[in-house]
């Protein structure tokens, strides 16, 4: 019962309501699924799609230089790791040539003989070696610092993050334990770097608790920015750009600088960061974006150290921004407003074509606006947006094409046994004029009544047996019922052998041509009846049956139309005094024109709209049964033969006279 109740409720809501009501449900659905983090993993893969398009440096970051240990070189030393005699002479070999810091990333919290005294000899003598240690954490005890580290403010932290996907997008400026803030690799080699331009790290002037370097403050990540939702942003996180990576670092081998063959030039005031991309180190990570020297997406741990030093460094000297954010707020406001935009198309896009058209086309113009604000750096999410206009859109659509076909079937239901094809697909078009809440709605309209009835068939149907009577009727009633739907009216009713049609419902006339016309076909109608009684009648007296004869009743005015009964069964109905006066001509002096096959009377409200093409006879003026005045009433005759030429003025009636009526029939 409530279901029922809740869908004739839903069906009797205007579509924009509807449509309304079904945004905000998605659009607080989209919004719970964003919440719960069920749309992160999408957003995720969307963010590493729009890297794609960014456009990389067109030249290679002339600031650093990596020194790489591949698997050839691991194999030519002939171990792992490094002893320290090996990386002594690789540091000594590069401070030669006066780079401004030397970042080594691979551990060193115990010595590898032989060789200890002269790195540690090394690091006495230049205090612009950054160090690196790991951290403890749930999964790790952690790596202590180098063992020949005299400066602990030269030793970093080389922790990386990994979304849950695997990949890694945000980097690390400090971490704090609780006991000690420990600043990251990457951060104590882009400080040694920019010391040289003059810049020293500080805190930001309106915000004391964010790191300031240069022309560029950095804002920390929160929980919820960009694609994230409740992301762990413990310590001072940001995200990467990545464009330093893309285009690739210039590099010289392990081999090459332990031999001293490369030119001085790569080092010289550059940012040198030695480490292994080799496999078999283990010291690999998934990147959002396809490296040009692999053709992958993995890349070593040198190699994500080495872009974030390029970032910062970028960031200081030029004031280049990283990704801004919409909030919170402005971000549920970009999903409502999509989800409109697909209650729009919903609303609009009605057949399956153009709704995938506009759809793709608002979609891809999400996309495209999107990717346009990523590269001029400022994130949109696309996920939740486009989910929410497309889910709104199909979803109104589908539910709209549901009503539709809902009130089709009852309009066809009400209409389609009665009407041609052609007139109910037109009544269809034109739904909206006279269509509320599934079913016509009442109103005031001026139409053309018809009444019907087969004069003296009650004694010739007494005399047969009840399939002949039925089989006789229906037959009767079959073709009065196609010259009906034929001449554009629709039968109201079948009363026994009676029959009840109207012209000019259920889409109300505008203008009075359009009464005049619907008139015009009911005479016409009545006439074509008339002939087809004359030929069903030769038909059954062939038969052995009795020839029957017919009388019509016209009449043209004032009607309220609307449905009765109840939601499974409803009737189409007119109710007024229009019907009541068609029924009295009908029915009027069953003695008149009792010779004839077909007596038309119509009322002069009938006749008045009439053009000239019927001829007509006037019976007088009479008062009807039930009916204090009297009216005007006609006799049709048939159509207006051809006037010859200087014949009567065009649309006179020679046929219309009342003195000729009144001899012929006795009214006054």
């Amino acid at each position: 019962m409530f279901g029922a109740t809740g869908k004739r409720f839903f069906r009797a809501l205007p579509p924009a309501v509807t449509g309304l009501l079904l945004c905000a449900a998605v659009c607080l659905a989209v919004l719970g699924l964003r919440q719960a983090g069920r749309l992160q993993p999408l957003e995720l893969e969307l963010h590493d799609r729009f890297l794609a398009f960014t456009a990389p440096p067109h030249h290679r970051d002339p600031r650093i230089l990596l020194v790489t240990v591949s698997e050839a070189d691991i194999q030519a030393q002939s171990t792992w790791p490094l002893p320290d005699g090996t990386l002594a002479r690789l540091l000594s070999n590069l401070q030669k040539h006066e780079p401004r810091a030397i970042g080594l990333d691979i551990y060193r919290d115990i010595p590898v003989p032989p060789g200890g005294e002269a790195l540690e000899g090394v690091f006495v003598q230049n205090r612009n070696i950054v160090t690196v240690r790991k951290l403890r954490d749930r999964f790790s005890p952690g790596v202590p610092a180098p063992y020949m580290v005299t400066d602990p403010g030269l030793t970093g932290f080389n922790d990386l993050l990994a979304d849950p996907d695997g990949v890694a997008r945000r980097g690390l400026l400090y971490l704090d334990d609780g006991r000690e803030v420990t600043p990251a690799f990457s951060l104590l080699l882009a400080q040694l770097y920019l010391q040289h331009e003059g810049i020293l790290p500080e805190a930001d002037p309106a915000r004391p608790e964010w790191l300031r370097l240069g022309r560029r403050s950095f804002v920390p990540l929160e929980a919820d920015d960009g694609p994230y939702v409740g992301a762990d942003v413990g310590g001072y996180q940001f995200l990467l750009d990545f464009s330093s990576i893309v285009s690739g670092f210039s590099s010289i081998s392990l081999g090459e600088a332990l031999a001293g063959s490369f030119p001085p030039d790569l080092v010289r005031g550059r940012v040198v960061l030695i480490g292994s991309w080799a496999e078999s180190t283990k010291d690999l990570f998934l990147a959002p974006v396809t490296l040009d020297r692999t053709g992958s997406r993995m890349m070593s741990g040198v190699e994500l150290h080495a872009s974030v030093v390029s970032q910062l460094v970028d960031a200081a000297l030029t004031g280049r921004r990283g990704l801004s954010f919409f909030g919170a707020a402005g971000e549920a406001l970009l999903i409502c407003a999509w989800g409109l935009l697909g209650c729009g198309l919903g609303t609009r896009a009605r057949s399956l074509g153009w709704f995938v058209l506009w759809n793709g086309a608002a979609l891809g113009a999400l996309f495209c606006g999107s990717l346009l604000l990523f590269v001029k750096g400022i994130w949109v999410p696309v996920a939740p947006p486009a989910m929410a206009e497309s889910a709104t859109a199909t979803l109104l659509t589908a539910w709209l094409a549901h009503r539709e076909k809902v009130e089709r079937a009852q309009l066809m239901r009400m209409f389609s046994c009665h009407l041609s094809p052609e007139v109910a697909e037109s009544l269809w078009g034109q739904r909206q004029q006279y269509l509320e809440g599934g079913r016509p709605r009442a109103q005031e309209i001026t139409a053309t009544v018809i009444f019907t009835d087969l004069a003296g068939f009650t004694p010739v149907a007494e005399k047969l047996d009840a399939q002949t009577l039925m089989d006789w009727l229906n037959e009767y009633m079959a073709a009065m019922t196609r010259i009906v739907m034929d001449s554009g009216g629709v039968v109201n009713k079948y009363m026994g052998d009676a029959i009840m049609a109207l012209f000019g419902v259920p889409a109300p006339r505008v203008g009075e041509e359009e009464v005049a016309r619907d008139a015009r076909s009911a005479v016409r109608c009545a006439l074509a009846m008339r002939e087809e009684l004359e030929r069903l009648n030769a038909l059954w007296v062939t038969r052995g049956r009795s020839a029957m004869r017919m009388r019509i009743g016209v009449h043209t005015g004032p009607l309220m139309v609307g449905c009765i009964g109840s939601e499974d069964r409803l009737e189409y109905t007119v109710i007024g005094d229009t019907v009541n006066v068609a029924a009295r001509l009908e029915s009027f002096d069953k003695a008149l024109d009792g010779e004839s096959t077909c007596r038309i009377l119509i009322s002069e409200p009938t006749r008045c709209r009439l053009d000239g093409t019927f001829a007509t006879d006037s019976v007088g003026r009479v008062q009807l049964k039930g009916k204090g005045r009297e009216l005007s009433i006609h006799r049709v005759v048939g159509f207006q033969p051809a006037l010859p030429q200087g014949g009567a003025e065009p649309g006179a009636n020679p046929m219309d006279r009342e003195d000729r009526s009144r001899g012929a029939f006795g009214f006054k």
